[in-house]
C-alpha cells in the first residue's frame, strides 16, 4: 500500500463526518472517537439533527455528487457510501474544509445496506459510474442488479427515486431492464445525455470519473426511475 493511500485511510479515522463499518460481519458503525453506533433509522435525528430528506450516493468514490448536491440543496441531507476509505477521503475532507454540515460519508459494503438503514428511511438514491462488471457471471454484482434494487426499495420511501448515470451502454441497458421489472413506469431515460441540452440541472455535475470518460470520447447515459 502506498504512503498516500495509507495516509488517507488513517486520516478518515479522525474525521467527524465519517462513519465506518470495520468488520463487515458486525452491523455496527464506528465514529471518529472510536464509539460503536447503531444509526439505523436514526440518521436524521442523531447525525443531521433535522427531519430533512435523506439522499444516498452509493459507490460514491471521491464523493463528487454528494458534495455538489449538498451545496445545491442545503435543505437536504446527503450520505456518500463507499467501501474504500481512500476514496471517501477526498469528499469528507472537502466537506470539512467547506463546512458542509448536511453531508457525511460511510465506509461499508453496499450489499449490507439493510444493516444500516431502516425501512422507508431514504428519499432518493444516486449511483454514478459504478463498476460495470461486464462478464455475465458477474451480473449479480452490478449495483443495479435485481437483488440490489430490492434492497434499495426496502429502505426507500414510497415516492423515492433512483438516479443512475454511466458511460457503459451495456450496463445502462441492463439497468433499464431491471428498472422496468421493478417499476411500472420509468421517469426518464436517455442515452448520450450531452447530445442535447440537459433536462435536469443535476446532470451538470461531473464526477472525477465522468471527466475521464468524456476526455476519452465516451458518451454518458442516465436513467431515473421510482423505487
Amino acid at each position: 500500500m502506498g504512503k498516500a493511500k495509507l495516509f488517507k485511510i488513517r486520516s478518515i479515522d479522525t474525521f467527524p463526518n465519517v462513519f465506518q463499518n470495520p468488520h463487515f460481519t458486525n452491523p455496527k458503525l464506528v465514529n471518529h472517537a472510536g464509539e460503536e453506533l447503531d444509526l439505523k433509522g436514526k440518521w436524521r435525528s442523531e447525525v443531521f439533527k433535522n427531519d430533512n430528506s435523506l439522499v444516498l450516493e452509493l459507490a460514491c468514490g471521491k464523493g463528487d455528487y454528494a458534495i455538489a448536491l449538498a451545496k445545491k440543496y442545503p435543505d437536504k441531507n446527503f450520505i456518500g457510501v463507499d467501501s474504500k476509505g481512500a476514496r471517501i477521503f477526498t469528499g469528507a475532507k472537502t466537506a470539512i474544509e467547506e463546512k458542509l454540515s448536511n453531508v457525511v460519508f460511510v465506509r461499508m459494503k453496499i450489499e449490507n445496506i439493510l444493516n444500516f438503514f431502516s425501512e422507508k428511511e431514504v428519499d432518493e438514491i444516486w449511483i454514478t459510474f459504478p463498476d460495470p462488471f461486464p462478464k455475465l457471471r458477474d451480473a449479480k454484482r452490478r449495483l443495479s442488479a435485481k437483488s440490489f434494487l430490492e434492497r434499495y426499495k426496502k429502505i426507500s420511501k414510497p415516492d423515492a427515486v433512483l438516479h443512475f448515470k454511466t458511460d457503459d451502454l451495456p450496463l445502462f441497458l441492463f439497468t433499464k431492464e431491471m428498472a422496468e421489472e421493478l417499476s411500472p413506469q420509468i421517469i426518464y431515460s436517455k442515452e448520450n445525455i450531452y447530445s442535447a441540452p440537459l433536462e435536469y440541472d443535476e446532470l451538470n455535475i461531473q464526477t472525477y470519473y465522468e471527466k475521464q470518460h468524456l476526455a476519452k470520447g465516451r458518451t454518458i447515459n442516465y436513467i431515473r426511475f421510482p423505487l
